[in-house]
């Protein structure tokens, strides 16, 4: 059996990926500061693996076959810059340290799309839908911690014997959120549809954690066989909007005026194609599928 190591495994995202994993047949280890993991895991751990002690130790502990790291401060101004950006960066540093190692096969981190750059009054996209060869513009100290993660990640596929790569997850929808519970931001899902002001501001992306942990799951699958370093989009098939987003994009982001014509339909400003060829994984699930009011 496959022993996989999640952080994070009792935020939005690490909930649902323990589940999905177990029910592939993994052994999860879960490790969070927090309660709230699944019972699907097998074991579970506190610790500060900003702390590269005790990231030396879980590894050591457990010896996984692979590790999916989502530990992180997870939204953009909800600690000080600089607390997210230290902690953020020295998470995705030491988790990927200690796994390459001691001799972890493969290491998924997580990453976002904020890196592209999204939510200053100047950016304007290159192009639409966005994917994983767009220019990225951090602007601020989570979409920056992300980049970095991200270079880290690289930097270790090339120096080490450890297969990596990256996700970068649209804005993670949890099972419960669909039925009516409060959303990272306080409010709700149907809000955010009947507000375009609320999902504009990430250009109505968003996926549900249960497709996202279904990519992480595929991902695993296939680390053996992709290039180490690889960064995917993950992403619904549709966008969160009840409108086709060539014409809401241009309103609610002025800036996206030239290249939103190109999203046809309902098409999402972000594009999973890359996952969808290389790894043979598509989203599932939608908002008009799973929102309790649809």
């Amino acid at each position: 059996m496959t022993r996989t190591l999640v952080t994070g495994s009792a935020g939005r995202l690490g909930r649902s990926v323990v589940t999905a994993l177990s029910q592939a047949g993994h052994e999860v280890i879960g490790i969070d500061t927090v309660a709230g993991t699944p019972a699907h895991a097998a074991a579970t751990m506190p610790a500060d693996l900003a702390d590269l002690g005790e990231a030396y130790e879980v590894m050591t502990r457990f010896r996984p076959d692979n590790v999916v790291h989502l530990a992180a401060i997870a939204t953009p101004f909800s600690r000080t810059e600089g607390v997210t950006f230290r902690t953020n960066t020295q998470l995705a540093f030491n988790v990927c340290e200690a796994a390459a190692a001691t001799g972890v096969g493969g290491v998924v981190v997580a990453s976002s799309p904020t890196v592209i750059g999204y939510g200053t009054p100047a950016w304007t996209p290159r192009y639409l839908p966005i994917d994983e060869e767009h220019p990225t513009e951090p602007w601020n100290a989570y979409s920056l911690s992300k980049q970095v993660a991200e270079q880290v990640m690289t930097t270790f596929a090339r120096a080490s014997a450890t297969r990596f790569a990256a996700v970068r997850p649209c804005y993670v929808v949890a099972p419960e959120e669909w039925e009516g519970a409060p959303t990272q931001q306080g409010h709700t899902m149907a809000e955010r549809l009947d507000r375009p002001e609320l999902a504009g501001v990430s250009l109505f992306n968003y996926i549900d954690a249960r497709d996202a942990s279904d990519l992480v799951a595929a991902l695993l699958d296939r680390l053996s066989v992709i290039p180490s370093g690889e960064v995917f989009f993950a992403g619904a098939a549709d966008a969160l909007a009840r409108a086709p987003l060539a014409e809401l994009l241009p309103e609610v982001v002025p800036t996206t005026a030239a290249a939103a014509p190109a999203l046809t339909g309902n098409a999402p400003a972000f594009t999973s194609a890359k996952a969808e060829r290389l790894l043979g994984w598509t989203a599932k699930r939608s908002w008009r599928t799973e929102l309790a009011e649809a």
